[in-house]
């Protein structure tokens, strides 16, 4: 079971809520099955695998004006 740290959260989105909105959008994705994973996945659960990817800073979290595909940015 892989366990992700918050402290490798810190700093990656200017909000928890953007941080959760974020990786709750690319888990979506990546449950999708011609989706592929942008780094070597320790788990294979897809919320997992979007916080690694946030850490590994494959996937950035940007601030938008509201709309719906903001929050991701590749």
């Amino acid at each position: 079971m892989a366990n992700i740290s918050i402290e490798y959260l810190e700093g990656k989105a200017d909000s928890l809520y953007r941080l959760v909105i974020a990786a709750a959008k690319r888990a979506s994705q990546l449950a999708r099955p011609d989706s592929r994973p942008l780094v070597s996945p320790i788990s294979k659960k897809p919320p997992v695998i979007a916080l690694e990817e946030i850490i590994a800073d494959k996937i950035k979290v940007v601030a938008g004006d509201g709309s719906e595909d903001d929050e991701l940015g590749a």
